[in-house]
C-alpha cells in the first residue's frame, strides 16, 4: 500500500488534535454510530484535564487506497523534546496556524526544526470560521516567518489550505465550497513524498517513542528505515557509539490503525510501527538486523534549562497519605521517566536521598510531579533553578533566555511591560493586534520568568495570553528581585483552630483552614511584611466565667489561598520546599527547627 508519514505541528491550542479527530472520522476510522470523545488522541488523564497534548502519539488513516501515518505532537514549548525526536520519522508536516492569533513562538520553534530537517511543510490556516479571523494577513505572516527561518526556495513555495478542524472542512481558496477534508488529503498525497526506504536492505529502525504496556512490557515505536520486520525475527539494538545494547527477538509487531495498535505479522520499509521484546533498548537507539554494525544517525536534543531537587518527604506527616516514600522507589521512577523522555535528565543529588531532575520548563516538571503524585508518591520539591553555561571562548557565565510573546488588552500593556522589565526582560516589538489588543515581544532570562505566569494572569484579570519558548544563551543579566513578602511559619504540631487563624489574619492571608493538620516549620500563610514570622496556629481562646453574647463569640474567617502545584513551586523561596502527597500540597521550610533556621541565617550573613 502507498504510504505517507506526516507530523502535525503547531503552537499550543491552535487545533492540532481536533483536526486529527476530523481526519479519523472522515477517513472511516470510526463507525458511523461510534461514540468517541473529543480530542480522541489525548488519552492521558492530565491531557484531558488541561486540554493540552503532552505526549506525541501515532495514528493512521486510509484514504482512497493511501495510508497516511499521522503523528500528533505537543504544542507547548516545555514538551519540545517530543516534537524534536519525532520529526526524524516523518517525510512531511502540516503546520497549523490559528487564523486569528497567527504564528506564535512555538510555531516558530517547531517550524525551524522541520525546515532544518529538509521537510517541505503544508501550511493549514485553521479556525477560519472564528469571528476575529484574518486568514490573508496570517498567510503573509507565515511567509515572512519561513523567510526569517531561512527556508529554501522549494520550502518557500509551500501550499496553503484554509480550514476549520472543529467543523471538519478544508479549502484551497477562501471562496471554495466548504464541504469536507478531501482537499487536505489530496494535498498530502500530492505534496508529501513517499518514504525513501530500501526494502531490500537488512532491517533497521530508530526507536523514537517509548511506552509501557502491562502485558507486553516496553513498547518502542518508530519508522522502519530499511528492510522488513517480521514477528519473532532476531534483532539487536545499538548505542550511539556503536556498542551492542542487547540482542533479542521481536515478540510482537504492532501497527497503528485508527486509535488502536493492532498485531501484524510483517511490516515493510517506510511504515511506522511499534515493537515489543526488547528490555533495555530506549529512545534514539537503533533496532536492526544482527549483521548491521553502524547505528542510524539521531538528531541531538536541545539541553534542559531548569532543574529541581526531588527528595524524600521527611516532614512529621510523611507516609500518611502515600504508599511510595523511599528514595529507591523514587529514583527508579525518575530514571524510568528519563529513559522515555529525552528532554529530562536525572542525576543523584549531593543531598542525602535526593535526585536532581533537569527539564525544559516549569510545566514539564510540574506534569511529572503531578503524575507521580497520582501514582502514590510522596516528595519534597525544591524551587526551580536555571542551569547556567560557560562561554568556551571568553569564560563568561551564560544563562538561558526565552522569547516571550504576550497578547493583552491595551489597558494592561503598561503593567506587563513594567513587571517584565523588573525581571530583566527586554522588549523587542510592540504592535496592535486588533480588537483593542496589543502584542508585545520580549527576550527575558528564564530565571526572571519563574513564577511570573500566575502574576501575569492576575495583572491582566485572566484575559492575557503569554507564550514562551527557549531562545538561546546570553550573558548573565545580574540580580533579579525575588518574592517581596515573608511567610508565617508554624511553631507547633497539631490541628489549626479558627480562633488562632482569625487573630493571625491581620498579619497576612492564610494558606490553611481550621482543622488542617500542621507541624513546626510548615508555612501557614503569607506575611504582610518582608520578613518571616513564627506563629502558633493552635492557640485557642482562654475560657473565663464571664458571659458574652453569641455574636462576640462568632469567628468569621476570610477563605484561605489554595495554591495549585505549579503556583506552590513558583511561590517558594530557596530555603523552602513543597511537600507533595497524593492528597495534599503543603509549603514548608527546608529546616523545620526555628533555631536551626536562625543559625543558617547567621552563617549566610557572615
Amino acid at each position: 500500500m502507498d504510504i505517507r508519514n506526516i507530523a502535525i505541528i503547531a503552537h499550543v491550542d491552535h487545533g492540532k488534535t481536533t483536526l486529527v479527530d476530523a481526519m479519523l472520522r472522515q477517513a472511516g476510522a470510526f463507525r458511523v454510530n461510534q461514540q468517541v470523545a473529543e480530542r480522541a488522541l489525548d488519552t492521558n488523564e492530565l491531557e484531558r484535564e488541561r486540554g493540552i497534548t503532552i505526549l506525541a502519539k501515532c495514528t493512521s488513516v486510509v484514504w482512497r487506497g493511501l495510508r497516511v501515518n499521522i503523528v500528533d505532537t505537543p504544542g507547548h514549548a516545555d514538551f519540545g523534546g517530543e516534537v524534536e525526536r519525532i520529526l526524524g520519522m516523518v517525510d512531511g508536516a502540516l503546520v497549523l496556524v490559528d487564523a486569528a492569533e497567527g504564528p506564535m513562538p512555538q510555531t516558530k520553534f517547531v517550524l525551524g526544526k522541520a525546515l532544518r530537517q529538509g521537510l517541505r511543510p503544508i501550511v493549514v490556516i485553521n479556525k477560519v470560521d472564528r469571528p476575529d479571523a484574518r486568514p490573508v494577513e496570517v498567510h503573509n505572516e507565515v511567509f515572512d516567518l519561513f523567510a526569517a527561518l531561512e527556508a529554501s526556495e522549494a520550502q518557500l513555495d509551500f501550499p496553503t489550505l484554509f480550514a476549520s478542524g472543529r467543523a471538519g472542512w478544508a479549502v484551497a481558496e477562501l471562496g471554495d465550497e466548504r464541504r469536507d477534508l478531501a482537499p487536505l488529503f489530496a494535498r498530502i498525497a500530492a505534496h508529501v513524498p513517499p518514504p525513501a526506504a530500501d526494502g531490500e536492505a537488512p532491517f533497521a529502525m530508530l526507536a523514537t517513542i517509548l511506552d509501557y504496556d502491562p502485558y507486553l512490557g516496553r513498547v518502542l515505536s518508530g519508522r522502519i528505515h530499511s528492510g522488513t520486520a517480521r514477528v519473532n525475527m532476531p534483532v539487536k539494538s545499538l548505542g550511539r557509539d556503536g556498542r551492542v545494547v542487547e540482542t533479542a527477538r521481536l515478540t510482537k509487531l504492532l501497527a497503528f490503525r485508527g486509535l488502536e495498535r493492532r498485531p501484524i505479522e510483517m511490516a515493510e520499509a517506510g511504515d511506522i510501527v511499534a515493537v515489543a521484546g526488547l528490555g533495555l533498548t530506549t529512545v534514539a537507539d537503533p533496532i536492526c538486523a544482527p549483521e548491521i554494525d553502524t547505528p542510524l544517525p539521531a538528531d541531538p536534543i536541545d539541553p534542559p534549562t531548569l532543574a529541581m531537587t526531588f527528595a524524600v518527604n521527611d516532614s512529621p506527616l510523611a507516609g500518611r497519605e502515600g504508599s511510595k516514600v523511599t528514595s529507591r522507589v523514587i529514583g527508579e521512577r525518575l530514571y524510568r521517566e528519563a529513559e522515555g523522555n529525552v528532554a529530562i535528565r536525572v542525576s543523584q543529588s549531593a543531598q542525602k536521598e535526593a535526585f536532581e531532575v533537569a527539564g525544559r520548563g516549569e510545566l514539564q516538571l510540574g506534569v511529572l510531579i503531578e503524575t507521580m503524585r497520582r501514582e502514590g508518591f510522596e516528595l519534597s520539591i525544591s524551587r526551580p533553578r536555571v542551569l547556567f553555561a560557560t562561554d568556551p571562548a571568553t569564560g563568561q557565565r551564560l544563562e538561558p533566555v526565552e522569547e516571550v510573546v504576550v497578547d493583552v488588552d491595551q489597558e494592561f500593556a503598561g503593567v506587563v511591560v513594567d513587571k517584565l522589565a523588573r525581571r530583566k526582560a527586554e522588549m523587542r516589538d510592540m504592535r496592535p493586534s486588533g480588537g483593542g489588543k496589543v502584542r508585545l515581544s520580549f527576550l527575558g532570562p528564564t530565571r526572571g520568568l519563574i513564577g511570573y505566569h500566575g502574576e501575569f494572569l492576575a495583572d491582566t484579570r485572566g484575559t492575557g495570553v503569554l507564550s514562551r519558548v527557549f531562545h538561546g544563551y546570553a550573558p548573565h543579566k545580574g540580580p533579579i528581585e525575588g518574592r517581596r513578602n515573608g511567610v508565617l511559619v508554624s511553631t507547633a504540631d497539631g490541628v489549626a483552630v479558627a480562633y488562632a487563624l482569625w487573630n493571625l489574619e491581620e498579619r497576612g492571608p492564610m494558606f490553611i483552614e481550621p482543622g488542617t493538620q500542621v507541624y513546626a516549620g510548615m508555612i501557614v500563610g503569607a506575611h504582610s511584611r518582608g520578613h518571616d514570622l513564627d506563629v502558633n496556629p493552635l492557640k485557642g481562646k482562654h475560657l473565663t466565667n464571664i458571659r458574652t453574647t453569641a455574636k462576640d463569640e462568632a469567628v468569621r474567617l476570610t477563605p484561605p489561598i489554595v495554591m495549585s502545584l505549579e503556583q506552590a513551586i513558583a511561590y517558594i523561596a530557596d530555603d523552602e520546599l513543597v511537600e507533595v502527597t497524593p492528597k495534599s500540597i503543603r509549603l514548608r521550610k527546608r529546616l523545620l527547627d526555628a533555631n536551626a533556621r536562625k543559625r543558617a541565617q547567621r552563617t549566610a550573613a557572615a
